[in-house]
């Protein structure tokens, strides 16, 4: 490379040229592309290009590293999430199977006991029945005259006409009323029954027909019992 010294006012001056801003590869490539701006232009783009591949490959290769390494630890996560829940499945289903068992005992003494208290219950009204009904035939048989006080409660409320009025009656308790209060029997038109039991009781008009008997109204009563039992437990 020439260099051409200026002289002026007692002193040397001389052209300063600054240096390419690239490496050229090779001996005496720098002088075969001095002075042709071309060449130089071309092997500019040309280290350009091949800077842009570089940093291209590069850069790919440690974006490719680092979606593995990201991807590999997701991996890793999404796996142990999934072991986790699939775990938390085997475990319920394994305790759920070693359960039955216990759930069919449950079960069984659930009924047991549904069936214990519905025993109870039953033999509680059958109890209840049967004293009521000791206690109404104890009753009648001090009083039979009874019947005829719910005969006239039954009138009272029967609809039509009460002229032809009869009593039925069981045979036993139709005489021990004539003879223990033959005054008031003979105010009514008595007749024995032999087909009805003792304490039953049927009054009779040209219009209407009445059950007074104390079965019947035990079995209602024994029913409102049993109900009312039923629905507290």
């Amino acid at each position: 490379m020439s260099i051409k010294v200026i002289k002026g006012a007692g002193k040397s001056w001389r052209p300063f040229r600054f240096p390419p801003r690239f490496k050229v590869a090779g001996p005496g490539l720098a002088e075969a592309l001095d002075g042709d701006p071309a060449a130089l232009q071309r092997a500019v783009s040309e280290g350009f290009q091949e800077g842009v591949e570089k940093g291209y490959g590069e850069g790919l290769e440690q974006g490719r590293a680092a979606g593995h390494a990201e991807g590999f630890e997701r991996g890793i996560e999404d796996g142990k999430c999934l072991g986790r829940e699939e775990g938390r499945l085997q475990g319920r289903q394994a305790f759920d199977e070693a359960g039955r068992p216990l759930d069919r005992l449950i079960e069984q003494f659930e009924q047991f006991q549904g069936e214990y208290r519905q025993a109870r219950r039953d033999e509680l009204l059958e109890l209840v029945q049967k004293v009521a009904r000791q206690v109404i035939r104890c009753e009648l048989t001090l009083h039979p005259t009874q019947l005829l006080s719910l005969a006239e409660e039954a009138l009272a409320a029967m609809p039509g006409d009460q002229a032809d009025v009869r009593i039925l009656l069981n045979s036993e308790e139709c005489a021990r009323i004539k003879e223990l209060a033959p005054e008031r029997a003979a105010a009514w038109r008595l007749v024995p029954d032999e087909r009805l039991a003792l304490g039953e009781c049927r009054v009779i008009t040209a219009e209407a027909e009445a059950d007074i008997g104390c079965q019947q109204r035990l079995d209602a009563c024994m029913e409102n019992l049993g109900e009312h039992i039923r629905t507290s437990a």
